[in-house]
């Protein structure tokens, strides 16, 4: 089920926290499960994702095709997203996600942060940094 957005909000960006509490929930419910063209939609046509160290992209075609690759790697797919400042029109959020590898079957937890420029109401830069390492094994990635 996802967490809806109240319909005088919808169009338009996050004008309180508790609005923007409410944005980060209803993203959160669109990758549980994966609902690809809900998430989709809340981007603008033109937006821009610097996600971790991929190459930065544009467009909603080219995020289609990440989320569709995504959904088929991230198996079972839980997810927790926490609004962690909202300034203007920037939200930034934390997130703690986990998974089954779907090409491994190794059981994968994740976190991270997010920073999402809005208009309009709709995501039009994303920039991601996260951590992800297989459950039960150390992290550090090679700094430790």
């Amino acid at each position: 089920m996802s967490a809806e957005l109240k319909e005088e909000v919808v169009g338009r960006n996050p004008r309180s926290v508790e609005e923007a509490r409410a944005f980060v929930k209803h993203v959160e419910s669109l990758f549980m499960p994966w609902n690809v063209e809900g998430i989709v939609a809340g981007f603008t046509d033109d937006c821009v994702v610097r996600f971790g160290d991929l190459p930065e992209f544009r467009g909603k075609a080219e995020l289609t095709r990440f989320f569709r690759a995504r959904s088929a790697r991230q198996r079972d797919y839980r997810l927790r997203k926490e609004l962690r400042a909202m300034m203007g029109d920037v939200l930034a959020n934390y997130w703690e996600g986990d998974w089954e590898d779907a090409q491994t079957g190794a059981k994968m937890i994740g976190r991270g942060v997010e920073i999402w420029q809005l208009r309009q109401g709709k995501i039009a830069r994303w920039e991601a940094a996260f951590n992800l390492r297989e459950a039960g094994k150390t992290g550090g990635g090679g700094i430790l």
